[in-house]
């Protein structure tokens, strides 16, 4: 059985992505940051164990994933979906929310990341997903900090997957359009149907077939695959 952790893994895509992979055998382990009550309660009907912690933080993620290490054992696959929006204008942007958004969706690969890494080589095996977006490869308004930090990923997985690749390690990202969260489905009306407009599938991603893809990219069938992004955009971009 291998053993997966997905950050961000309580709600929305991570959520489906915790409930496929375990559907699938895999022991999975989930991080989260808020929410504590509904963490509880999804832990607690789907048994899937969360450990709370910032993946922005270095100290608090190296210290939480050594607890998850101690109490689970290796780490066999990676998926890497934790993530944060705090939109605006570039030129009425704060650095307090500029930095808050790389620090979370991109410099956290590296707290994430090099724990397991190691253990992953020394045992010539690992697969690892990393989340980013469509508005990574075609940009969006009002979401230059987003953008740069999703954009920064793709770089990432394919510089990571090269160094790999000789270890039985693949790297590669998924780019989801929107997709029927909570959170997207709690936006205006008028703007959520503008935006279904420009997607050609005329619909919204479901969150199971953003997990589908991850757990296509974690199996055996997709041993071969690395350094690549898979778009699953309903034709967006």
């Amino acid at each position: 059985m291998r053993r997966v952790l997905v950050t961000g893994g309580n709600r929305g895509i991570g959520a489906a992505i915790c409930l496929c992979l375990k559907k699938l055998g895999y022991d999975v382990i989930g991080s989260y940051h808020a929410n504590h009550e509904q963490v509880a309660a999804f832990s607690k009907e789907h048994d899937i164990p969360f450990y709370g912690f910032d993946v922005a933080n270095p100290s608090e993620t190296e210290k939480k994933l050594q607890e998850i290490l101690k109490n689970h054992g290796a780490i066999d696959c990676l998926v890497h979906n934790a993530g944060i929006t705090r939109d605006g204008f570039f030129h009425k942007m704060t650095l307090e929310r500029w930095q808050e958004v790389l620090h979370t969706n991109l410099f956290s690969c590296f707290q994430v990341t090099h724990p397991l890494l190691q253990g992953m080589r020394e045992r010539n095996f690992g697969r690892l997903v990393y989340v980013t977006s469509v508005n990574a490869v075609k940009g969006q308004i009002g979401q230059t900090n987003y953008c740069a930090a999703k954009a920064g990923l793709i770089g990432f997985v394919k510089s990571l997957a090269l160094e790999n690749a000789n270890k039985n390690i693949t790297v590669n990202a998924i780019a989801p359009g929107y997709t029927g969260t909570d959170m997207v489905s709690a936006m205006d009306e008028s703007v959520l149907a503008k935006i279904i407009e420009t997607i050609p599938a005329k619909r919204l991603a479901k969150p199971e077939e953003i997990a589908d893809s991850v757990a296509f990219l974690l199996s055996d069938k997709a041993s071969y695959i690395t350094g690549t992004t898979l778009h699953i955009n309903g034709g967006m971009y």
